[in-house]
């Protein structure tokens, strides 16, 4: 694992391993959505709505799992001061964000027709909203760590130590349409069984697997960015003192 650590060994195998990620999960998420909303019925109770949770479920799977890689990240630049743990928790949170953001608006599209309003200040969607405001201040706090030289490690140690308290909202998510009264449905899919007839099933579980590839993609072409600009600093400071 500290091998992998190596900016120079993980250059090496992101450089290719970005695109495949890409490609195939546009290739997968494309063809699952295509499925979903072209060739599946519609659902018994919701109808035609159902085709959203195509993309609003892959969306809040990675909003959810997007913070659980910055935390878990967070606590290796901390714990074993991996140099590549910071860049790579800095590397999910836009996206992380993004999808988060994605998760919000299709729910609220969803929920119009279904509960015959935009929004409800309930368990699920409050803590979902919460996520976001976490990553909006993550990426201020990283970017104000990377701004700011005098800072140093401090700010990097700052930043982290916020990926690691941010991740108690994730089990709150989780089970907040079981601790509390919630209009949002409970879970449909749990360890080893699922509510959901398999012609929903399949494509939604491509659609997150598509996503998730594109996830992982798009990670490693912002963490080889990262690093690309952090090259060129030292590049540019090495010369300032020449």
């Amino acid at each position: 694992m500290h091998g992998f650590a190596n900016p120079k060994r993980f250059l090496t195998i992101a450089r290719w391993l970005t695109p495949v990620l890409l490609v195939t999960g546009m290739i997968v998420a494309g063809g699952a959505l295509a499925w979903g909303l072209l060739a599946t019925p519609a659902d018994r109770l919701m109808g035609e709505t159902v085709r959203i949770l195509y993309l609003h479920v892959p969306a809040a799977w990675l909003g959810m799992g997007g913070w659980t890689a910055i935390a878990i990240a967070s606590l290796v630049e901390l714990v074993w001061r991996h140099p590549l743990a910071g860049i790579a928790a800095r590397a999910a949170a836009v996206p992380g964000a993004a999808f988060t953001a994605i998760c919000l608006v299709t729910g609220s599209i969803w929920g119009r027709p279904t509960w015959g309003t935009w929004w409800v200040w309930d368990g699920r969607l409050t803590s979902m909203l919460v996520l976001l405001f976490l990553y909006f201040g993550y990426i201020a706090l990283a970017g104000a760590a990377q701004g700011d030289m005098a800072a140093g490690a401090g700010g990097n140690r700052v930043t982290a130590i916020f990926g690691l308290v941010g991740a108690v909202n994730i089990p709150i998510i989780n089970r907040s349409v079981v601790w509390w009264n919630s209009l949002h449905q409970p879970p449909s899919i749990t360890m080893g069984q699922s509510a959901i007839d398999p012609v929903f099933l399949v494509p939604l579980l491509l659609s997150t697997l598509g996503f998730s590839l594109l996830f992982g993609g798009i990670v490693l072409a912002r963490m080889r960015a990262l690093l690309a600009d952090i090259q060129a600093e030292a590049r540019l400071r090495r010369r300032a003192l020449t």
